[in-house]
């Protein structure tokens, strides 16, 4: 008997992921705005991505090569979401981690947009979508969680906050 492999590699993601008990009690409180404050506050490219999500073009955010040693940020509130000790150059074009800088930074819900079977990554706080989830990172996760510079603002070591970058 022949096994035939998995036409779809990536696994269903949960409903939805939420921060740990412990996580949540040193977490800031919740961001909720309106669309109207949201596209107030964020670029047009910014909205697009984080409250309709969009993907940016692979190659052309300003951190898929971005080097420095800090904090990545989410853009629409500020939670910090990745280290730069996590980041790495997956080939894709967009900023690749293989964890999230802390437990419950992130959420991760199943999209099955577009004719596709994915793992959307949202921030924990504000609920903005980051990017996407996959199961071919390096170890120690063998995760790639595939974030779009539009939905990041960094934090340099040593610096105070910078949303937006």
């Amino acid at each position: 008997m022949s096994q035939h492999p998995d036409p779809n590699p990536y696994p269903a993601a949960p409903a939805a992921t939420q921060p740990s008990a412990e996580s949540q009690a040193s977490a800031a409180p919740a961001v909720a705005k309106s669309e109207a404050e949201w596209r107030e506050q964020l670029s047009p490219e910014q909205y697009a991505v984080c409250r309709c999500s969009a993907t940016e073009r692979a190659f052309t955010g300003k951190f898929w090569n971005h080097k420095e040693a800090g904090t990545y940020t989410c853009v629409a509130c500020g939670e910090p979401l990745f280290s730069s000790d996590a980041k790495y150059d997956s080939g894709s074009g967009w900023p690749s981690y293989w964890q999230p800088l802390a437990p419950g930074a992130v959420t991760e819900h199943a999209d099955e947009s577009h004719g596709m079977r994915r793992i959307e990554v949202k921030c924990a706080r504000c609920d903005s979508h980051l990017g996407h989830l996959f199961p071919d990172g390096p170890r120690p996760t063998g995760l790639r969680y595939c974030i779009n510079s539009a939905s990041l603002g960094f934090e340099g070591a040593g610096e105070g906050k910078a949303p937006g970058g």
